[in-house]
């Protein structure tokens, strides 16, 4: 017996990231878990639900039902295989669910781990505002423009906007589905998945054929976090399925990013206590993202800035002398010296330089601030 067939039986008949199977497999091997199961099923000794799977387990046949759907069955040493998920192995379970995949199945033309080498999560609310989802739009169409793949769950919201972001990029963009990859959920999604299928990739760590439970949700959650080298959460409430996936982040050692809303906002709630009390990094839009999940310097921003105009590149003497200018009626150079504490000479080589500048105005022997202030020639409003 392979430790490939193994993983494959132990794929369709375990439930995705038990601990306890999981754990053992990457403790015993495949094999050994596999072949303890059957002896103790034969003698009575495993539980009804999982003695009945195992006894109708046909796993040549499920892998070529998968084939003829265009799935495939990939295992760790394959050529694909993400190492990432192997991290999950060192972590202790979050919420009943943890460790490494025994497998996972895939439809979808792309490669696994080149579509996950530079993959970020965004994940959020299922109820998003019209806020998150544009938001999360944008970051999944900078992060799919800079050839990023944007990882989510295919939910409603926000997963939904990330997806169709990244699309609309015409990048690349992985799901990650608590079902099998055969199965639409929602199913207002079918015509989604299927394109992510033909473009990106649909992934699941449960066999085909399986239905989406609350337990398969949260072990998604945790390839989510693994399989990316952040998370983005965009919107969420205090009690949110998408703070999961954050703790795993968190827990990974990932980059765990959260985008503010309005504190009068409901959905963003857990978004601010996870950015005050976790740490997260606040981001507001894909630059930013990019930034953060990026080698240092390479996607380096320019902070943004007011417009630059005359007065930010002015001596502390010409400043002086500006602010001693008068407004509106015009006085003589020595009227302005003498408000502004400075000697004579210097105060009208600072009034030269102001005017040349267009800072201030001079007409009969008087001085006085220009009608607009200028702007530094080739600057604009977002100059840096």
């Amino acid at each position: 017996m392979s430790g490939r067939h193994a993983r494959l039986v132990l794929s369709l008949v375990g439930e995705p990231g038990d601990p306890r199977l999981t754990g053992l497999v990457s403790e015993l091997g495949p094999d050994a878990v596999l072949a303890a199961l059957r002896a103790r099923c034969d003698d009575g000794d495993l539980g009804a639900a999982l003695a009945e799977r195992l006894r109708a387990a046909r796993p040549d046949d499920a892998l070529a039902a998968a084939a003829r759907r265009g799935i495939r069955f990939v295992v760790p040493g394959d050529e694909e295989w993400p190492v990432t998920a192997a991290d999950l192995a060192s972590v202790p379970p979050l919420h009943e669910r943890g460790g490494s995949p025994v497998g996972l199945w895939l439809r979808g033309p792309l490669r696994l781990d080149e579509a996950l080498a530079d993959a970020v999560a965004v994940v959020g609310s299922r109820s998003a505002t019209t806020y998150g989802a544009a938001v999360a739009g944008e970051i999944g169409a900078t992060l799919a423009g800079a050839g990023r793949t944007v990882v989510s769950g295919a939910a409603f919201g926000i997963d939904q906007a990330a997806h169709r972001g990244a699309l609309a990029a015409r990048g690349p963009t992985v799901a990650v589905l608590a079902c099998g990859v055969d199965r639409a959920y929602p199913l207002a999604h079918a015509a989604l998945l299927d394109y992510i299928a033909e473009v990106g990739l649909v992934i699941s760590e449960a066999a085909p054929g399986f239905a989406p439970t609350r337990i398969r949700f949260l072990a998604r959650n945790r390839l989510i976090a693994a399989l990316t080298r952040g998370t983005v959460v965009v919107e969420a409430a205090v009690r949110s399925g998408a703070l999961n996936t954050a703790n795993w982040a968190a827990s990974l050692s990932r980059t765990l990013m959260g985008v503010p809303g309005p504190v009068t906002s409901a959905p963003s709630q857990g978004v601010h206590q996870m950015i005050r009390a976790r740490g997260a990094l606040l981001v507001t839009d894909g630059r930013d993202v990019l930034e953060a999940t990026s080698q240092a310097g390479e996607f380096a921003m320019d902070r943004p800035l007011g417009a630059i105009d005359a007065r930010d590149c002015l001596t502390p003497e010409q400043r002086q002398v500006l602010d001693a200018v008068p407004v509106r009626q015009g006085v003589e150079a020595g009227r302005i010296a003498r408000t502004a504490g400075i000697a004579a000479g210097q105060t009208l080589a600072a009034l030269k330089a102001l005017k040349s500048l267009g800072l201030v105005e001079y007409g009969n022997r008087r001085w006085r601030l220009a009608a607009a202030p200028s702007r530094l020639p080739g600057t604009d409003a977002g100059g840096s």
